[in-house]
């Protein structure tokens, strides 16, 4: 095993805590700070919101050794989460979230670059699924635990744990990831060079549609599962662990994929696989059997993604290769912020908890569309006559 890399995924695993636990503790956190449901979505949007605030900051640290940069994420991810698990009220959490998100897309960022650095040729993509994969183990191991600690004891102490595991990630990057130098400095305006060519515009376009669509859908998988399948909350952390399981065999399944097939041609399909299946969630999800299955395939397309445009948007970077892996991750999570906030107001105007499974379909068309556009043409092999 590349332990290099195994640190690397260790800051996923840790980030795939703190971003993920919150989809499965809303309702608890409702009813411990004495809001609603839709209120407590803002903790998603607060954390997104970090996420895009803090990823464009890697512009003024370009000439610096990207392991340094990521002790600096690694230590950040601690300090975010043990803030919140000390955080007295609603608003003090709420910024607590937001400082938990600045590291999120910066780490992802600079830890692709790190990983294809690390890769054996040909296998970058698997690197950084490798690295995407502590993400899906959080969810599978690390979310369950989480509920189940909120559910049981108490959440400070699930986000003490984050803490703890950002901590973690500091020492094993420390000790495992070799130097790797820094990225060639072509000048603050050479990292926007890249954005005057159409292929990463096309990717930002196909992530964000996309991520929107899906999260309206995920953000309150918690209440769905609870108020129409009529799950107990005593359910929600074994729920939790096969939402996991459809996120681990997605990323893995696709990185492989991306291996042998162009990025954009799996995450396009990958994406349109989600339209029939939220449709599906919408009418089917008051059967407990179908409303699981469902939310597993869903999990598995939601990180199927993930690897082939987080490894591809490196490739069409180049020379702006920070800027252009943290841009991703501001998509990403801009679209799960507006997801949170378009699913809240569905379920606030009194549609009901399902309603956000349909609300995001048009746009989930739109994300596919942009990459099948990318690789018709841009990637795909023309026939020879």
């Amino acid at each position: 095993m590349n332990k290099g890399l195994f640190a690397l995924a260790m800051g996923t695993f840790a980030l795939g805590i703190s971003e993920f636990l919150m989809m499965g503790i809303l309702s608890k956190l409702a009813s411990d700070m004495g809001v609603t449901v839709s209120q407590t979505g803002a903790f998603i949007s607060a954390y997104a919101s970090g996420v895009c605030v803090g990823a464009p900051l890697l512009l003024f640290v370009r000439k610096v050794e990207l392991k340094k940069i990521m002790l600096v994420l690694a230590s950040m991810i601690a300090i975010g989460n043990l803030f919140a698990s000390v955080a007295p009220g609603y608003w003090t959490f709420f910024c607590a979230r937001f400082v938990s998100g600045l590291p999120h897309g910066a780490y992802f960022g600079v830890g692709a670059i790190v990983a294809r650095k690390l890769a054996a040729p040909g296998r970058e993509v698997s690197a950084v699924s490798f690295m995407i994969a502590g993400m899906t183990v959080a969810t599978l191991a690390g979310v369950p635990l989480g509920t189940f600690i909120t559910n049981n004891l108490t959440w400070r102490i699930a986000f003490v744990l984050v803490g703890m595991a950002g901590l973690s990630t500091f020492l094993a990057i420390h000790r495992w990831v070799p130097p790797v130098g820094s990225l060639p400095d072509r000048g603050f305006k050479g990292q926007f060079r890249f954005l005057s060519t159409l292929p990463p515009w096309l990717i930002f376009g196909g992530v964000i549609f996309g991520q929107i669509g899906f999260y309206c859908w995920y953000s309150y998988i918690d209440p769905q599962l609870i108020h129409v399948a009529h799950f107990t909350e005593g359910n929600l952390s074994w729920l939790m662990v096969l939402a996991g399981v459809g996120m681990v065999i997605g990323n893995l399944v696709s990185g492989r994929l991306s291996d042998r097939y162009k990025p954009s041609w799996v995450a396009a399909w990958v994406q349109a696989c989600g339209i029939p299946v939220l449709l599906l969630f919408y009418f089917c999800a008051h059967w407990q059997f179908m409303a699981v299955g469902l939310m597993m395939i869903g999990t598995a397309i939601l990180f199927g993604s993930g690897s082939p445009l987080q490894s591809s948007i490196v490739g069409y970077s180049r020379g702006g290769e920070m800027l252009g892996a943290a841009g991703i991750q501001i998509a990403y999570n801009a679209g799960n912020a507006i997801a949170a906030w378009i699913g809240g107001m569905v379920i606030a105007g009194g549609y009901g908890y399902a309603a956000p499974a349909l609300v995001g379909l048009p746009l989930i068309g739109i994300g596919c569309a942009l990459l099948f556009y990318l690789y018709v043409r841009y990637e795909r092999v023309p026939e020879k006559s």
